[in-house]
Order: C-alpha cells, then structure tokens, then sequence
C-alpha cells in the first residue's frame, strides 16, 4: 500500500489545551513540551528524544491547519544522526475519532521518493519542501495520525502524531439540498 506524505505530514497531525480554528477546520492542542517547533499540528510521541536518529528542528504547514481542497506545502528541517538505510520502515496508525482506520507498517525509503530522496540518507542536515493536494471531500471528524519510524535494525528514527478536526464545511458541495 502506498502512502502520500500528508499521512506523514499530518502524523503524519497535535499540541495543548488550545483549539486553533480556520475555514472549518480545528486543531485540537495537547502538550506544549511534545509540540513539533515550526506551525504545524505535529508533535513528538515521547518526551524522551535522546536517542532518535533524526532530530526535526522544525516543520511548518502552509495552511495550518490543512484545508480540504487545497494545496498543503510542508516544509520540514532536521539533522540525520545516523546512517538511515534500506529496511527502514514507518508504523502509520490512522484512527477517526476512536475507530482505528487503518494500521500497517510501510517501507521508508520507498516513501522517501516522494520528497526526491533516497536510502541511504547520510548523517547531517536535512531539509524537505513538498505539496500535497488535499481531497476536495473530507467527511467531518477527528482524525488522528501517528507515524512511528524505525532504521533497518530497529533503531528509533522518529516518532510523530497529530489530530486535526474537519468541520462539516468540509464537504461544501458534496451534498445538494
């Protein structure tokens, strides 16, 4: 199965006791210290980074949060600790509201095609800028994603998760009354 960088990006989606809200849709904020810098939804799983691979210094969406029907740019800046190599692979649970959608375990360096990069990726800085058409459509709801990515060893690479909220505005046009 093959994933586009928004379910990364949108984990690929969270941070505290806020809740940001632009056409229709709403961001639900949990823990200011696990929030990603940059403007995004994203945060960290754990508060213990120490001995992840990649250190993600910043990732900013364009919108934040993501519009349906729109254009989403994701720009994100990190350092490599490590060698990522082929094997590398990424957890993604996606859930709406409380139902789990989807769980399955993905190749990472198949999916790193989608930013124009490839395994192995070498330590040193990183920078990422891609866009991504949102779906017209999206049902009105919670979702939730998270992405858990591991090295071909089973090292830690990263860990990230969001929640965005999509507001019944966003299927305007789906429904004739």
């Amino acid at each position: 199965m093959r994933f586009s960088p928004i379910l990364l990006a949108l984990a690929v989606s969270a941070s505290a006791r806020n809740v940001f809200r632009s056409g229709g849709q709403s961001l639900v904020k949990r823990d200011d210290n696990l929030k990603v810098p940059g403007e995004s939804p994203l945060e960290f799983c754990d508060a213990n980074r120490d001995n992840d691979l990649l250190t993600i210094d910043k990732v900013d969406l364009s919108p934040n949060p993501p519009l349906a029907g729109e254009s989403l740019i994701i720009t994100a800046s990190g350092t490599v600790q490590n060698t990522i190599d082929e094997g590398a692979y990424v957890v993604i649970v996606v859930k709406y509201g409380y139902i789990q959608l989807l769980k399955t375990t993905s190749d990472l360096c198949e999916q790193l095609g989608n930013v124009d990069l490839k395994c192995p990726i070498e330590p040193g800085k990183l920078k990422i800028t891609k866009s991504v058409d949102m779906p017209k459509m999206i049902p009105p709801g919670k979702y939730t994603v998270l992405a858990d990515v591991y090295n071909a060893d089973d090292e830690h690479i990263t860990c990230l998760t969001a929640t965005v909220n999509f507001a019944a505005g966003s299927l305007e046009g789906m429904i004739d009354l």
